[in-house]
């Protein structure tokens, strides 16, 4: 079954949609235009690789799922009116996959008062982790493991000089925090912390200020076309050592938009390679990109894939006529359950999800190699 992007002009929103008669509808509000677009596109692919495959099949129950995704830009504000339409208006009865640590945070009071589960936000915010939020069913590992892991990664190769960019929001802030953990780790001190403004970065004083530091490498925390434009900043400014950024790039969108620059970066994963085929969740995606024929399975299509497979199994769990209390309660049953070579549980204290972090740096070839 084929899923695709239907743009509504009349309210400014698209609607991603099954070609058949949809039964079970799940929200999505998420930047289908804006500063996150390629990535969102290629996580969406991988949605799509695997609902296509469970409602070819019948869907679940004989209910074929559907993912109404509402386009919010990557704007914060948007995202909580599309949610409210969603919710409200559409009737959905769970969100998914939401993009952006803001975005997210903005939107839980009211997934509380309505009762509404979220699967698989796209973003590693510490704070959908602990406290643990009743409604929130994280997939992805915290942003904050990531950066930990970075710092020590440099830090065995022997890089002590090590600065910090990061968006001036609520995801930035939990970057640092992360990485202010990882410095304390290995008894290191931040060369420098700079920030940039979400809406509209500027990184004219901030990449020479950079450079003139002369760090041995830098830790990127931002979103898509920011961290592109950031890492050119900083190239151009003559700075010539290492950039890790976080998994939320990690997608070819990333890679071909830095173009020449995109060689040699580094980014953190919260998924197995795509090439890794020793893991049955791997093999089950790339069949399936190989019986559609498409060019290739890639880091922001697994964490697609592997969130759609969770939210299927909530589902199944649910039971005949899933509702949203059905589905809370069957999403907070999955213990200990193999989704292909990895293990999630979820329990009435614990969302957390996966604890899977990798680092993986751009080759020559313009792919992710680990």
């Amino acid at each position: 079954m084929k899923i695709f992007v239907r743009t509504l002009a009349a309210i400014g929103v698209a609607v991603l949609c099954s070609t058949g008669q949809a039964q079970i509808l799940i929200g999505q509000s998420v930047g289908l235009t804006g500063s996150a677009a390629a990535t969102v596109a290629e996580s969406m692919q991988g949605v799509a690789l695997y609902l296509d495959h469970i409602n070819a099949k019948g869907g679940v129950a004989g209910q074929k799922v559907e993912i109404v995704s509402l386009d919010d830009k990557f704007d914060p504000k948007l995202t909580l009116e599309n949610t409210r339409t969603l919710i409200e208006d559409k009737g959905v009865i769970g969100m998914f996959m939401t993009r952006g640590t803001p975005h997210t945070q903005g939107i839980m009071p009211m997934l509380e008062q309505r009762g509404v589960p979220l699967v698989g936000p796209s973003t590693g915010a510490t704070v959908l982790h602990q406290p643990v939020h009743k409604y929130v069913f994280n997939v992805r590992a915290p942003y904050q493991r990531e950066v930990e892991k970075a710092i020590t990664h440099l830090h065995t190769l022997g890089i002590k000089r090590i600065g910090v960019v990061h968006v001036d929001d609520t995801f930035g802030a939990d970057g640092l925090a992360g990485a202010q953990q990882g410095f304390k780790a290995n008894q290191l001190e931040a060369l420098f912390i700079e920030k940039f403004d979400r809406a509209k970065p500027d990184y004219s004083a901030i990449a020479p200020r950079v450079a003139q530091k002369q760090p041995q490498a830098v830790i990127f925390i931002g979103t898509g076309a920011a961290v592109v434009d950031g890492i050119k900043a900083l190239r151009a400014a003559s700075f010539k050592g290492q950039i890790v950024t976080l998994s939320n790039n990690a997608s070819e969108g990333f890679i071909k938009a830095l173009g020449e620059q995109a060689r040699g970066v580094v980014v953190t994963q919260v998924f197995p390679s795509e090439r890794w085929l020793n893991y049955a969740v791997i093999k089950e995606a790339m069949d399936l990109v190989r019986a559609k024929r498409l060019s290739a399975l890639t880091p922001a299509m697994v964490e697609g894939f592997v969130s759609a497979k969770v939210l299927v199994e909530g589902l199944k769990r649910a039971g005949p006529k899933p509702n949203r209390a059905k589905l809370h309660a069957g999403l907070e049953s999955i213990h200990n359950w193999d989704l292909g070579g990895l293990e999630l549980s979820y329990s009435p204290t614990d969302h957390s999800g996966l604890g899977f972090t990798e680092l993986a740096i751009i080759g020559e070839n313009g792919h992710f190699q680990r």
